[in-house]
């Protein structure tokens, strides 16, 4: 029972999301971005799937916010998640990686907003962060889902297990966004420029 109705709040919130994008009255040149971007997200996460937790997915959503803002980070990170799953195999822990991945993608969005990336340090630790986050989400997930009762001893045992994954995703994350932000950033800044994307939207 728990594990639905957090599944309902979730989908919820997701539903808010893309309407608030679809209010904006997007597009298509708004839109392309999105499903290219979430499109590769999705392919680094299938592509590296065999090494657990090390993939350039939380990369790819940061850079998307930074680039086009803070909705289409989120929904860029959502859909990479609903993609990914597609091959993955997709069940209850999809509207959480949906949320966990599109909040990475929002919050690089609204901190590019208030230039806290022009210091790359912020930019690494907030790459190192997301990947640390993401992975306390699920744990979450975890815990709403198959631990009854929640005690706290459940949730030192739950957090400390994942806590090498976690860590590991984070530093993924750091070691694609050094590799991608520059080069990728510099482009997709040139095309949104070019053809006006997001000009005074997301």
């Amino acid at each position: 029972m728990d594990l639905c109705i957090s599944a309902i709040i979730l989908i919820v919130i997701l539903a808010l999301f893309f309407r608030s994008f679809e209010r904006q009255k997007p597009r298509p040149r708004d839109i392309v971005p999105i499903a290219v971007m979430s499109a590769i997200g999705a392919l680094g996460r299938v592509l590296f799937a065999a090494i657990p937790s090390f993939k350039p997915t939380s990369a790819v959503v940061i850079i998307t916010g930074i680039q086009f803002g803070p909705l289409a980070g989120f929904l860029t990170g959502a859909l990479s998640a609903l993609a990914s799953n597609m091959f993955l195999g997709q069940g209850p822990w999809t509207p959480w990686q949906m949320v966990a991945w599109g909040l990475i993608g929002f919050f690089a969005g609204m901190f590019q907003r208030k230039n806290w990336f022009r210091y790359r340090g912020v930019l690494y630790g907030f790459g190192m962060l997301s990947g640390i986050l993401f992975g306390w989400l699920m744990n979450a997930w975890y815990l709403v889902g198959y631990v009854n009762p929640i005690t706290w001893q459940a949730i030192v045992v739950s957090y400390s297990a994942s806590a090498v994954m976690d860590v590991t995703h984070g530093l993924a994350t750091v070691i694609f966004l050094f590799a991608l932000e520059k080069p990728w950033g510099r482009k997709l800044h040139r095309l949104k420029i070019k053809y006006g994307i997001f000009d005074g939207r997301g």
